[in-house]
């Protein structure tokens, strides 16, 4: 079953999120949060599966809480089912499509994916289920907005990121690439003649070799790194 913290600013949505989440039988709501210090301070009492957190409470600060919370230092004592993960919570935001442009810097934190705000009921808990198991979820739309941020603003960061692409054996990035195309595992062990298994083992390495926690943030490396680059 995944633990969820529900974060939002507004009482009824974060009724409206706890019972659309409680109803579904693998789902369970640990806690709410009002803002992103009191999301951090339960997400480590709790130790959550996912943060569900609203996209006012990143543009408030959020980005260093989503860091935090994703990319602690240390875990802290959380309760016995917390403890069993073994990992830091994920994050998922919920955020209006003309919110774009903090994605990039959110990913870059730690956020495991991004849904829109109008998202279908069924849309959300598969969402949080996705996220709960380790994978990432992104809009197209969001794609297509990282890709020209990547694209106008390479940070001074890309030097140190060519380096550590240099540590990626030829493999590493023919699967590297088809993640950035956004293949599945499926996808690519068919395309690359390998088993789904080898391709997970491959992006396990992948990312802990770049320090990446998701797919979404192998993404983002990718593209940082000049790996793969935007079509004009």
């Amino acid at each position: 079953m995944a633990s969820v913290l529900v974060v939002h600013r507004q009482s009824l949505q974060r009724l409206g999120l706890r019972m659309l989440l409680a109803a579904e039988p693998d789902l369970t709501v640990v806690g709410e949060a009002t803002s992103g210090a009191e999301a951090f301070r339960m997400s480590a009492a709790f130790g959550p599966d996912v943060v569900l957190m609203d996209s006012l409470v990143v543009d408030t600060g959020g980005i260093d809480v989503i860091r935090r919370i994703s990319r602690p230092p240390a875990l802290p004592p959380v309760s016995e089912p917390a403890r069993a993960t073994g990992r830091p919570p994920r994050v998922l935001v919920l955020t209006p499509t003309d919110h774009e442009r903090y994605a990039y810097a959110a990913l870059r934190a730690g956020a495991g994916g991004f849904l829109p705000q109008d998202a279908t009921p069924e849309e959300l808990t598969a969402a949080v289920r996705i996220v709960a198991a380790g994978d990432a979820v992104i809009t197209p739309g969001l794609t297509r907005a990282l890709i020209d941020t990547v694209r106008h603003e390479r940070t001074l960061g890309s030097l140190e990121r060519e380096s550590e692409l240099g540590a990626l054996t030829s493999r590493e990035r023919d699967v590297l690439t088809a993640v950035a195309a956004g293949w599945s595992s499926t996808e690519i062990a068919t395309r690359l003649s390998i088993s789904p298994t080898t391709v997970k083992s491959h992006v396990s390495r992948i990312l802990a070799k770049i320090g990446a926690r998701a797919r979404v943030q192998a993404v983002v490396f990718a593209y940082e790194s000049g790996l793969v680059r935007p079509a004009a």
